[in-house]
């Protein structure tokens, strides 16, 4: 089964060569993506997912607002019904955020340096934490 991947740029932040360098990398390995593009808030990027009916989201921040628009996106989901999407995040967000979006139920948070390999074998391995 092919997955589908809704990818965005969340919040103000207009730093989005590493998300479509994802992007590009998990279609090259097979992987449906959608980009949703810069400046998405979180309630654009729910309402995508669910109408593009993607497996997961991929989120990727680097203006230090991930500690609130991350939490709002599983908020949007969980009161849509749609806690079946996954959401996945990648930027500049410290080890300590990255625990606690994980303890909120982000399946994974891939930090810089990160091998585009790691992120297309979690998706293509159905999302586990890598």
């Amino acid at each position: 089964m092919t997955a589908r991947v809704l990818t965005a740029k969340v919040g103000l932040d207009g730093h989005d060569r590493g998300v479509k360098v994802v992007s590009r990398a998990l279609r090259d390995a097979g992987v449906e993506v959608i980009y949703a593009g810069l400046r998405q808030t979180p309630e654009m990027v729910v309402e995508a997912a669910i109408q593009e009916d993607v497996d997961a989201i991929g989120v990727s921040l680097h203006s230090g607002a991930h500690m609130t628009l991350i939490p709002r996106i599983l908020e949007l989901l969980k009161q849509r019904n749609a806690t079946d999407i996954v959401v996945f995040g990648g930027g500049i967000i410290p080890p300590d955020d990255a625990k606690e979006l994980k303890r909120m139920g982000v399946v994974e948070i891939f930090g810089p340096g990160t091998s585009l390999q790691s992120i297309i074998d979690f998706v293509n391995h159905g999302f586990k934490a890598a």
